[in-house]
């Protein structure tokens, strides 16, 4: 765990040298806990605009006819709304990255000074934590007796946990 968050802040510390050395409007997107460097990027109303090109390098998703795509999985756009979604302008085709995730329900947080913007994980990607309910296992208690979560369905549990870090 630790040496996968310096990886994250070396990739990122990498990210910005290269924003700083560049001249066009650049941003550095963290998505999936890697951080990428976007050049050009834009920033209309709080919203970040990339090109379809860089959203296949940031995020791996593509835009398909079926609709923002990534291997297997696919989020439709709602029919109607493409122009929330996409544009071209100065000669390129741009994405709407943030008008994405608020449709997949994705947390976004931008630092404007660090032109920075990071994706949480995606509603699809939270459906364990949403249900509410903790995943069954089992520990020895005090004279070394196993117990596993669901002996104790229907009762009311409290759940007590600690970790040394």
């Amino acid at each position: 765990m630790h040496s996968r968050f310096l990886a994250i802040i070396f990739q990122f510390m990498l990210a910005v040298t290269v924003m700083a050395a560049a001249k066009d409007s650049t941003a550095i997107i963290v998505y999936d806990d890697a951080a990428t460097p976007i050049s050009p990027a834009r920033e209309e109303a709080g919203q970040l605009w990339i090109t379809k090109t860089d959203l296949k390098l940031a995020t791996r998703f593509e835009l398909k006819p079926q609709g923002v795509c990534r291997d297997e999985l696919c989020f439709p756009l709602p029919s109607g709304r493409k122009a929330e979604f996409e544009n071209h302008s100065s000669g390129k085709d741009w994405f709407n990255l943030t008008a994405f995730a608020k449709l997949v329900r994705q947390p976004v947080v931008h630092d404007e000074a660090l032109a920075t913007w990071y994706f949480g994980l995606r509603a699809d990607q939270r459906d364990t934590l949403s249900s509410l309910q903790a995943p069954n296992f089992t520990l020895p208690d005090m004279q070394g007796n196993l117990h596993s979560l669901s002996d104790f369905n229907g009762k009311k549990v409290l759940l007590v946990t600690w970790a040394s870090w």
